[in-house]
């Protein structure tokens, strides 16, 4: 099938088995389909009951359509995994905004929800202090200060703030005496380190130059009064941020570069795509070109996605680039690209040669069909079903109503099961009621939340409840979940580092890097499944900042703490079983 692309109204990574290659011919499998149903939507029994609001009160502002995030973190360090979710509410400077006496308007400000360990959550954002009130788009998490505590940056359109854990259970905003409180309308963000001063900066992708005052009437498709395509906005650039240690950061986007292109970019992702040992990042843009950002070693990136076939589909166009998964699905070492677009294009598979040249394998690996019809958001590449292959789930939600008056942007969300032929096979169909809710879903988060080896997901829905879909699969017979502490010297999540696992004779390797999806940051642990493989003979794990530490004899079915080599013996209560 030939993938097509439209120009419409638009808003806007677990490895195969070494042998596992495409043979042409039909895929076959040793797992055991998993039983249904495979998730089980728990939202509101575990007391996450948020709902999102964005806003809208019939002006057509353009950021109603695409905001909803947050993120994965153990900000308490107790072993599990809080949930954090970012509101939005009233538009900023739109008339009606301080009249709306809608939900949003009642109940404003961003949730922490703290994890209680018995399938339950408790809300705390008061006692926490990161109640923000701003427009708010999306969230990452990472220990920016190095004190082995994970920290907390919030994005909106409008002013960002970054949280300082202060390790008693509260924050502190820290935004103004760090510099990093970006103005623009803010998607997603990206804590990693590309000097190689062992700290973190950050990458904050920024959407377009919008304000209330900027919207006109525009018309949809239907000749019907609609939101406004993006390229009626012009391309807000984006912000790199070096931190300079002392919990402060110098905005460098000019001096290294960064800002000698703008694009209007919702998703971004920092890994190491061509090899060099150096910290890269990849920028999705909604209907104009991707960016590569390749890192030169000198403090400054030259942009070379064109070049390297990671631009534009295989047909020469630009897409709607909205969520990224970064991974090595197929096992050969180097990391591959997913991306979310549009309904009327497809989703698209950048394969990497190995050498960070990139090629669009969309329809080899048969994922164009079955996205066409669909909007893309969220995104990852997971182990759902513990057969040690990766699969794909994609949250989708419209961004315009189709051919009728009625505003109804709500779509099924996708479970594509990978198979050992590097194709994937859509099994949405048979993974129970979470995946036939009709809804408009932007953020996904993944994470393993109860300790239990399967990999959960929280939806972020746009105008609607966040959804936790509890993994039910019942067939992860062995697992493994590698945190990576890096304490003292070094950042608490270790980003960037690269956990490699042999077992029965395979090999998986896997990255710690929490974000990724779009808008959200997701579990900083690394998570393997082994299907029915009883014992790990060897971990390796490559550190982000340099060192190795090397495991034998590790029993399965646990999670393993990892203390960097070298790094300082955390602080009491941090880290607290690391090796």
């Amino acid at each position: 099938m030939r993938r097509s692309s439209t120009f419409a109204l638009v808003l806007l990574a677990a490895v195969l088995p070494a042998c596992g290659e495409a043979d042409g011919g039909a895929d076959v499998s040793t797992a055991v389909p998993a039983p249904e149903p495979v998730f089980l939507e728990r939202a509101s029994e575990a007391g996450l009951d948020f709902v999102h609001h964005n806003g809208a009160v019939g002006d057509y502002n353009y950021p109603e359509l695409l905001v909803g995030g947050g993120a994965l973190l153990d900000f308490d360090e107790d072993g599990l995994l809080d949930v954090y979710l970012v509101q939005s509410g009233p538009v900023p400077g739109a008339p009606e905004a301080a009249t709306s006496a809608g939900p949003a308007a009642n109940r404003p400000g961003n949730r922490l929800y703290r994890n209680l360990g018995d399938g339950t959550f408790e809300e705390v954002t008061d006692a926490a202090g990161v109640g923000d009130t701003g427009y708010g788009a999306g969230a990452t998490a990472a220990d920016f200060d190095r004190d082995g505590l994970v920290d907390l940056y919030v994005t909106n359109v409008g002013p960002n703030r970054l949280y300082r854990n202060l390790g008693d259970g509260s924050f502190e905003d820290v935004t103004e005496h760090a510099g990093v409180g970006d103005p623009a309308w803010s998607s997603s963000s990206v804590f990693f380190d590309y000097d190689g001063d062992l700290d973190l900066d950050l990458f904050v992708a920024n959407y377009v130059v919008w304000s209330a005052g900027r919207e006109r009437p525009c018309l949809g498709p239907n000749g019907l009064r609609n939101y406004c395509n993006p390229a009626e906005y012009p391309p807000a650039p984006d912000t790199l941020y070096r931190n300079d240690g002392g919990g402060r950061f110098t905005d460098v986007s000019e001096a290294a570069g960064i800002r000698s292109v703008a694009g209007p970019g919702l998703g971004v992702v920092a890994a190491d795509f061509d090899g060099d040992g150096l910290t890269d990042l990849y920028v999705a843009n909604d209907q104009a070109a991707n960016h590569l950002w390749l890192n030169r070693g000198d403090g400054t990136f030259r942009e070379d996605a064109l070049s390297r076939g990671a631009a534009l589909n295989e047909l020469g166009q630009p897409e709607a680039g909205m969520g990224i998964a970064v991974a090595d699905p197929d096992g050969d070492g180097d990391l591959d690209l997913f991306l979310t677009h549009l309904s009327g294009e497809t989703n698209t598979f950048y394969r990497n040669d190995g050498a960070g040249f990139f090629q669009d394998v969309t329809d080899e690996a048969r994922l164009g069909g079955v996205s066409q019809p669909y909007t893309g958001f969220g995104t990852s590449w997971f182990d759902y079903d513990g057969d040690g292959i990766l699969d794909l789930f994609i949250a989708n939600g419209k961004v315009t109503p189709g051919d009728t008056a009625a505003f109804d942007y709500r779509e099924p969300n996708q479970l594509l099961r990978g198979t050992p032929s590097g194709r994937y096979e859509d099994v949405s169909g048979r993974a129970g009621a979470a995946l036939e809710l009709l809804e408009v879903s932007r953020g996904a988060a993944f994470g393993d939340l109860d300790n239990d080896g399967d990999v959960d997901i929280v939806v972020v829905n746009n105008e609607g409840p966040a959804r936790l879909l509890r993994n039910d699969v019942g067939n992860v017979s062995s697992w493994l979940i590698v945190d990576l502490c890096g304490g003292g010297v070094f950042d608490r999540s270790a980003v960037g580092s690269r956990v490699t696992v042999r077992a029965g004779g395979r090999s998986w390797a896997r990255d710690a890097r929490p974000a990724q999806s779009f808008a959200v940051a997701n579990d900083p642990r690394v998570h393997f499944a082994f299907g029915d493989i009883p014992g790990v003979d060897h971990i390796r794990v490559d550190w982000s900042h340099g060192g190795v530490t090397e495991r034998s004899g590790v029993p399965v079915n646990s999670v393993l703490r990892l203390l960097a080599p070298g790094g300082e013996r955390p602080a009491e209560g941090v880290c607290r079983d690391a090796e």
